[in-house]
C-alpha cells in the first residue's frame, strides 16, 4: 500500500469520526438499564434457582462488555464530543468494569501507536514473541510463556489477574493525575462493594457479581487476543512498521452475528477502530461498508476464530503465526533478548 493510498485511506474514514450525541445518549441508556435490571433480577432469582441467576448472569456479562465498549470509547475521546463529558462518564464506567481511566487510556495508546511493531512490544498488548526468541530463551521463560498462553490461564486466571489486581495499581513513572485517577477508582469501587454487601450481604453478592465479572473478563480478553492472533497478522521491525497496514492487516474484522456484534459495541470492527480511534464504535460499521478497501481485510467468524487458539509465535520468516508443535527448540540454546511480559 503506498503512502497516497494511505492518505485517502484515512480521508475516506474521516467523516464518520464525529460523535454523534443523542445516539451516545441512547447507548448509554440502553446499555446501562438493562445491565441494572439484569443484576437486580439475578440478585431476586437467588430465592429460586441459581441456574437461572446464572443464565441472567450470562446476559448480564454481555450487557457488561457493551459497558466496557463505552468506557474504551470514552478513553479514544471518541464517544462525546465534549472532553469533559468523555471523562465523567469514562470513570463511571471504568468503576463498573473496574478499570483505571487514565492508567487504562495511556496503555491504550500505546498499543495503537505500536500495534505489530515487534520493537515496541510490551504495552497494552498480548505477551507475544517470536519463534528464534522463544527457541533461545531460557526454559523458565518457555514455561512462564507457555502457561501464559494457555487458554485455561489466559481466559480462566486472566480476568481474575487483570482486572482484580493489576489494575488496582499504578504503572512505573505515572504522573499524578493518573495516579490519583487510579487510587480514586480504586476508592469508589471498594465504596460501591462495600455498599452492596451490606445492603444485600457479602454471599449474595458474590454469587450475582462473580459469575457477571469472570464471563465479562473472559469475552473481553478474548475479543482483544483473537482480532490480534490470526494467521496472517501483521508485525514488522520499526524501520519496516506502517500503522494503516499495522491496523488494516494487523487487526481483524471479527464477523459476528447481530445479537453478538450489538453486544459487543461493534468491536468487530476492529481494523477500522485501529485506521481511526476517534469513529465512535456506532459508526465503525458504517464506515466498514462505505470504504472499499477495508472490506478486503483480514476477516474471521466465530467459527474461524477458534484457530486463533493455536497460533503461539510469530515466525518472522514466513509472516504467520504458528504454533508450538510446529517449531523445534534445540537442547542447548544460545539465549537473547526476549521482550518481556507485557500488560494487556
Amino acid at each position: 500500500m503506498t503512502i497516497q493510498k494511505q492518505k485517502h485511506l484515512r480521508k475516506q474514514v474521516a467523516p464518520y469520526e464525529k460523535s454523534d450525541t443523542w445516539h451516545s445518549v441512547r447507548q448509554l441508556v440502553n446499555t446501562l438499564v438493562p445491565f441494572f435490571i439484569l443484576w437486580f433480577l439475578a440478585y431476586q432469582s437467588l430465592s429460586i434457582s441459581y441456574i437461572l441467576t446464572l443464565a441472567l448472569s450470562v446476559v448480564a456479562a454481555g450487557f457488561l462488555v457493551r459497558v466496557f465498549i463505552i468506557f474504551h470509547d470514552c478513553c479514544h475521546h471518541s464517544f462525546f464530543k465534549n472532553r469533559t463529558a468523555n471523562e465523567v462518564i469514562g470513570n463511571i464506567t471504568g468503576v463498573l468494569t473496574l478499570f483505571p481511566y487514565k492508567q487504562w487510556q495511556h496503555n491504550h495508546s500505546i498499543h495503537h501507536a505500536t500495534s505489530g511493531n515487534l520493537d515496541k512490544r510490551g504495552v497494552g498488548d498480548i505477551w507475544t514473541l517470536t519463534v528464534e526468541e522463544y527457541v533461545s530463551a531460557p526454559f523458565r521463560t518457555r514455561v512462564a510463556y507457555r502457561l501464559y498462553r494457555n487458554p485455561l490461564v489466559m481466559f480462566g486466571l486472566g480476568p481474575i489477574y487483570e482486572f482484580l489486581i493489576s489494575n488496582r495499581f499504578n504503572r512505573k513513572g505515572a504522573r499524578w493525575k493518573e495516579r490519583m485517577n487510579t487510587y480514586a477508582i480504586n476508592v469508589a469501587i471498594v465504596v460501591l462493594v462495600a455498599v452492596l454487601c451490606l445492603a444485600l450481604g457479602w454471599k449474595s453478592f458474590l454469587l450475582v457479581q462473580g459469575p457477571i465479572f469472570w464471563i465479562s473478563g473472559s469475552m473481553g480478553i478474548w475479543l482483544f487476543y483473537v482480532q490480534h492472533t490470526f494467521e496472517d497478522s501483521y508485525f514488522e521491525e520499526d524501520t519496516e512498521w506502517e500503522y494503516v497496514k499495522a491496523a488494516v492487516e494487523g487487526s481483524s474484522f471479527y464477523k459476528l452475528p447481530k445479537l453478538l456484534q450489538w453486544l459487543t459495541g461493534n468491536i468487530g470492527f476492529h481494523h477500522v477502530h485501529h485506521l481511526s480511534p476517534r469513529v465512535p464504535n456506532y459508526k465503525l460499521e458504517n464506515a466498514h461498508n462505505n470504504t472499499q478497501p477495508l472490506q478486503n481485510v483480514p476477516t474471521i467468524t466465530l467459527a474461524t476464530s477458534l484457530q486463533s487458539l493455536q497460533f503461539r509465535l510469530w515466525d518472522e520468516q514466513s509472516k504467520k503465526f504458528v504454533g508450538f508443535k510446529d517449531i523445534k527448540v534445540p537442547s542447548r540454546a544460545k539465549s537473547v533478548l526476549v521482550q518481556p511480559k507485557p500488560k494487556v
